[in-house]
């Protein structure tokens, strides 16, 4: 039975295992430093507590729990030797396979940005949407009881960053102030909250077509956010960001969706990377040099049809993640296998209620409004892991759309926030 060591149990790996467990000759061992799968298209949606962090993560052992022949193993990778494809654990175990899969997922790319990675949000994993939804709510609390601090900036939201990521969270905030909490905080004045959407390019979602960026800017100002396009941030502090025109935004919550790179691990290789850290593959997605090795989704740079990188989207990790799992199987039986042809299902980004873009298929046919938010429900829903997660995540956005009705506002980690000092809250910078 040959044995075969999966790194990372994101879309990729989750999906290799999930397609070779049915393979009786292969066993599996599966290990992440989390014992769940984070769904991260929806992780703004728990940041801005539309959608509870159940909905956003899955088990990994109960998603693999009826396959005999998978091992999960909660532990962070620290090291690999590619040429006997083994791993070792922070805690200093070693698992070595026949055929190793390094899907170790990406991480946040602060881009050498002073002052980013120590007062900034990052919006990549469920600890830092659940970080963010408690610094939003800490800060209308404290509003709440000191209407003081708004003109310090206490209710001001700044969002670096206008892709998919950051557009999504920066119209859902702004949602969140028009609409979403009027009922929650009666006493304070939310049309005093300010939600602003930074970014250095010149455009709104830059990867889709004129005509969705123009709807996207369009529905973002409408949902209440202050576009600040062609501005790079120079500096984020513990009070606010300054921007390259010279501006600064006094905010104690500015969000970081500015790009991601591949994982730490890819650093300790030992092999050339290519762009955003990445590790180049082949079309095979094996690593060059090294027998039994593959890379997969945002660990990875995947060719497509024309040669350039796939972009890092949840259906190019889920797809590397089958195909991989195919191709190791197909090898080990001595059977032909196609090489990997990426199903384009296009792009889609939700703007706020009502209001989103999705330019669908390989030749990008466009959608806005009502019924691209609809395509964007349906698409998330189906990318869900579970069943269980589909259908309770459909019933939180029906009440959220018909009966206007949210998830509970809990702040379940009350760090207050130092509004007097120059340093960033100690127990919410060690929880980042």
């Amino acid at each position: 039975m040959k044995h075969v060591v999966i790194v990372g149990g994101g879309f990729a790996g989750l999906n290799c295992a999930r397609k070779l467990a049915s393979h009786s000759d292969v066993r599996i061992t599966l290990i992440d430093r989390n014992n769940y799968q984070q769904f991260q298209p929806l992780l703004y949606q728990v940041a801005t507590a539309v959608l509870a962090p159940s909905n956003a993560a899955f088990a990994l052992r109960n998603v693999l729990g009826r396959h005999s022949n998978v091992d999960v193993k909660m532990a962070e990778v620290v090291s690999v030797d590619l040429k006997t494809r083994t791993v070792e654990t922070a805690e200093g175990q070693k698992y070595q396979g026949d055929i190793l899969v390094l899907a170790a997922g990406s991480q946040v790319n602060f881009f050498e940005t002073p002052g980013a990675d120590k007062h900034a949000f990052p919006l990549y994993s469920l600890q830092d949407a659940e970080v963010l939804r408690s610094r939003i709510l800490g800060a209308l609390e404290s509003s709440d009881r000191d209407p003081s601090l708004i003109a310090r900036g206490a209710l001001n939201f700044v969002v670096v960053g206008a892709g998919p990521t950051g557009a999504e969270t920066a119209g859902t905030l702004g949602d969140m102030m028009q609409r979403m909490l009027k009922g929650e905080y009666r006493d304070l004045d939310l049309s005093k909250a300010q939600v602003f959407l930074v970014d250095m390019g010149h455009s709104v979602l830059s990867t889709f077509s004129p005509k969705s960026q123009a709807y996207a800017a369009k529905m973002l100002e409408k949902h209440g956010v202050q576009v600040r396009l062609g501005a790079a941030v120079k500096e984020v502090t513990s009070d606010g960001v300054l921007l390259s025109d010279g501006t600064k935004i006094a905010s104690r919550t500015v969000i970081w969706a500015g790009g991601l790179k591949a994982s730490s691990l890819a650093g300790s290789l030992g092999v050339k990377r290519g762009h955003g850290g990445r590790i180049d593959v082949q079309p095979d997605f094996s690593v060059e040099g090294f027998t039994g090795v593959y890379a997969l989704g945002d660990f990875a740079n995947i060719s497509g049809k024309d040669g350039t990188p796939l972009p890092q989207l949840a259906s190019v990790a889920e797809q590397s993640g089958k195909y991989c799992a195919k191709y190791i199987a197909a090898t080990l039986s001595g059977e032909p296998v196609k090489p990997f042809d990426y199903l384009d299902k296009g792009i889609m980004a939700m703007i706020g209620r009502n209001a989103a873009v999705a330019e669908v298929g390989e030749h990008r046919h466009e959608l806005t409004g009502p019924i691209a938010f609809a395509a964007w429900l349906g698409v998330h829903a189906v990318l869900l892991t579970t069943v269980r997660a589909q259908v309770e995540t459909f019933v939180e956005w029906a009440w959220d759309y018909f009966g206007n009705v949210q998830v509970d506002q809990i702040l379940d980690r009350p760090t207050p926030i130092n509004w007097n000092g120059d340093e960033e809250d100690k127990d919410l910078k060690g929880a980042k």
